[in-house]
């Protein structure tokens, strides 16, 4: 069993139907050797009871900025000291407005203010509250005040809505306080990444691609999450989950990401381009199935446009540029070529002939190229490798 680096955490509990969960989310934490004391907002009472908080946790559960007894001896200003983490689960979009702005009406909003501590969030509300622009507004404000997003989660909504805004799982939430935080050292940038294979339809059934799985893409992600950066992950059509936290938005085409990389690169410090993007695209799409007709088929393909190098070339707002080079041969010569020729700032380049290596496999071998420097990333498991990318990439922001 994993003993949690947060001995002492305050779980404050504010008004949603998430908060069912908090009795299992307190007895996970109990398990794995922590203590829990409970704030209740007024609110969260309504969804489940202070009694059955104060069995699960065997504290006295919390509730009132006004109760003489514990604000004889400032329980507000104890609270505060004590705790290694707050975490705020469940956190409606009304309490994550009332952090945003400062607002200590309660117990729980007033203790925020006044802790040293680490203060977690996980947002638990309608999908489409959720995507509301203040909403978006608020959580960007918190994270700009080092304040952790954890979640949402997607899918089915206790409102019968499918989409962001689901509480994370108890296990979940259990699994990120065991997590140690490095130095957020990316707090305050913005990252955009491209993953995963692109497909270039031949018609409504077919399309072109690649083996790529967007193992390498997704780790780079959660890499930059980890350390503090607001990430936005293009990625084409992979089987893997998005990291908690990442800003997702799926794609198909190299046009398509094309589109994405330049709405989102001049909004980002940095620009990561993992993706393997297919070269060439059909020169025209059937419009119906093609049917087999004798033994050949010819095909013509038109070129693609070169993601990378549109935002290595961006005139105004133009991130720091990151490449990969995925080759078979000439591994150096070919990713120092690219470097140069599309105006990279730095390359990542991997011989993905080796066996065990590369596309869909758990392990990768980096080098790293710049105008003036390499630096040689020995074979590891692609999280290893993507978080000694992302703090080499941290030094040049």
């Amino acid at each position: 069993m994993m003993t949690l680096t947060n001995k002492k955490i305050v779980l404050g509990i504010s008004g949603g139907i998430a908060a069912y969960k908090c009795a299992e989310l307190v007895r996970r934490l109990k398990e794995h050797g922590c203590e829990v004391k409970v704030v209740m907002t007024e609110s969260a009472k309504h969804f489940i009871t202070p009694l059955t908080m104060q069995a699960v946790s065997g504290e006295i559960v919390s509730d009132s900025l006004l109760d003489p007894a514990a604000e004889a001896a400032m329980g507000h200003i104890e609270f505060a000291k004590w705790a290694d983490l707050i975490l705020v689960a469940p956190a409606t979009c009304n309490i994550i407005a009332k952090m945003a702005t400062g607002i200590a009406d309660d117990l729980l909003t007033t203790l925020l203010l006044a802790t040293p501590a680490k203060v977690a969030v996980a947002p638990a509300m309608n999908q489409q509250m959720y995507a509301h622009a203040a909403t978006q507004a608020n959580l960007a404000t918190l994270k700009a005040r080092n304040v952790l997003i954890w979640g949402p989660g997607k899918g089915e909504q206790a409102c019968g809505d499918v989409g962001s805004g689901r509480m994370l799982e108890p296990h979940e939430l259990v699994a990120l306080c065991v997590e140690k935080q490095p130095p957020q050292i990316l707090a305050g940038k913005t990252i955009t990444i491209t993953a995963g294979p692109t497909r270039e339809p031949l018609d409504p059934v077919r399309f072109i691609s690649n083996h790529s799985s967007g193992k390498m893409g997704y780790a780079l992600a959660e890499a930059a999450l980890l350390l503090g950066a607001n990430v936005n992950l293009i990625s084409g059509p992979v089987t893997i989950k998005a990291p908690i936290g990442a800003n997702l938005i799926n794609i198909e085409s190299a046009e398509q990401l094309l589109n994405e990389a330049l709405v989102y690169a001049p909004q980002s410090d940095a620009f990561i381009g993992c993706a393997a993007v297919a070269d060439y695209r059909a020169g025209e799409v059937a419009t119906q199935k093609m049917k087999k007709q004798g033994d050949e088929l010819t095909l013509t393909l038109v070129k693609n446009p070169d993601v990378i190098a549109a935002v290595a070339n961006i005139e105004k707002n133009r991130p720091y540029t990151v490449g990969f080079a995925a080759e078979t041969q000439n591994v150096e010569s070919y990713a120092k070529g690219k470097l140069v020729n599309k105006n990279l700032d730095m390359i990542c380049a991997n011989d993905v002939s080796q066996s065990g290596l590369g596309f869909n496999s758990d392990q990768n071998a980096l080098t790293l190229y710049w105008q003036n420097k390499q630096l040689e990333l020995p074979v590891s498991s692609k999280s290893t490798i993507a978080l000694k990318v992302i703090e080499q990439l941290a030094k040049h922001l």
